[in-house]
């Protein structure tokens, strides 16, 4: 049994306060094989039966990038035009997406007809699927984050006209775009408690027994 002691307890809850969800990076790239690294750690998260539905697409070509960009701004103004007054104003402030300086996109989609894990733990609660893939996304975060790299998490797309776009499998669906760099700078706070948005309410939050 791996020995986990009280210092890296302490390094692992600083790794979890410090993760977040970066929209301004640096444009230097990544260094060679980071990112691979970083994904193989990510598949290390659980799956429901062994089925690890996760599937990865890194997007370089600049065609593909201009076409995710075109359709963040539609869905970006449809998204304002649900707001009004004070909370228009303060949305169409927002910086909600790194996808112009961000070196790195990947975007990560849920293969719902894998038969690996033969549907074990499936029929019940076939959803396990998609939280499988998000375990994985929390997984490469907090390894990106260990290594001083940033991650933003764009969900301002439609996701049909994304999988359109990268012209990946019809079946695939979309869990997280995401843009990986080194921040511009580090804080602890969420970029939107700082910008007035909301606040977290984060371990304040009752816990509640039956």
């Amino acid at each position: 049994m791996a020995d986990f002691d009280d210092e890296f307890r302490r390094h692992l809850r600083s790794l979890i306060v410090w993760r977040r969800d970066v929209r301004c990076f640096r444009t230097d790239p990544l260094p060679h094989g980071m990112l691979e690294e970083l994904v193989a750690l990510s598949c290390l998260a659980p799956s429901v039966g062994l089925s690890e539905p996760w599937r990865f697409v890194r997007v370089n070509a600049e065609s593909r990038r201009a076409g995710v960009r075109a359709e963040f701004e539609r869905a970006n103004s449809e998204a304002l035009a649900g707001y009004s007054g004070d909370q228009a104003r303060l949305y169409a402030q927002l910086k909600l997406a790194g996808l112009d300086r961000a070196p790195v996109h990947l975007a990560v989609f849920v293969d719902p007809g894998t038969d690996k894990g033969k549907g074990l733990g499936r029929r019940t609660m076939p959803e396990t699927l998609e939280y499988s893939v998000v375990g994985a996304i929390v997984t490469l975060w907090l390894a990106a984050r260990a290594q001083g790299v940033g991650l933003g998490w764009v969900s301002i797309l439609e996701a049909s006209r994304v999988n359109a776009i990268l012209d990946v499998p019809e079946h695939w669906s979309l869990i997280a775009y995401l843009c990986l760099g080194y921040p511009e700078e580090e804080t602890q706070t969420p970029e939107l408690e700082r910008a007035g948005w909301e606040t977290r309410s984060g371990a304040t939050l009752p816990l509640v027994e039956r």
